[in-house]
């Protein structure tokens, strides 16, 4: 008997492949809006002539926190490299969260606004968090452009959902 293959009419690879589904979407969402957010962030950079500034500021606020909380601290590549393996890390995390999440509610279509519940709580979360933690940052960063930055990478994380399941009915 041969293994299984992908392109198998085989139940028992239907099966397999469905569980990986929402760890392969994850990673894949979790992509766009690590992305999306990273390229904000560099354009922002660009424009005011300090490519790459925020990803070294966000790492020196969490690998070096007395630097950071000094002032400006200095540019540094590996802050930047570090800050971004992280962030895209988180995004992976949270876009494998999300699709889980997303598959349980198209089996039950009342989860769904729990979902977006949940979503808006999270956000607000995030934002009191920066706002506790990351005084310096948020010195260097402002909010309209951190607040477009989440915006957009939820934009493409629920593009991208959307597509996937275009099947998902959320019930109140």
């Amino acid at each position: 008997m041969e293994p299984a293959t992908l392109f198998d009419d085989n139940p028992a690879s239907d099966a397999v492949a469905e569980r990986r589904r929402p760890v392969r979407e994850g990673l894949i969402s979790g992509a766009l809006g690590g992305a999306t957010i990273a390229l904000w962030f560099l354009t922002l950079d660009v424009l005011q002539h300090r490519p790459l500034y925020t990803p070294s500021l966000l790492g020196s606020a969490i690998f070096r926190p007395g630097l950071a909380s000094a002032g400006n601290p200095p540019f540094s590549v590996a802050m930047a490299s570090l800050f971004t393996g992280i962030h895209f890390f988180v995004f992976a995390l949270i876009g494998c969260l999300a699709s889980w999440l997303l598959a349980k509610a198209e089996r039950n279509p009342n989860l769904g606004f729990g979902l977006i519940l949940l979503f808006v709580v999270f956000d607000a979360c995030f934002a009191a968090f920066a706002t506790i933690s990351a005084g310096p940052v948020l010195k260097a960063l402002t909010w309209p452009a951190i607040l477009v930055a989440n915006f957009l990478a939820a934009t493409a994380m629920t593009i991208y959902f959307w597509k996937r399941h275009p099947k998902l009915k959320i019930l109140p």
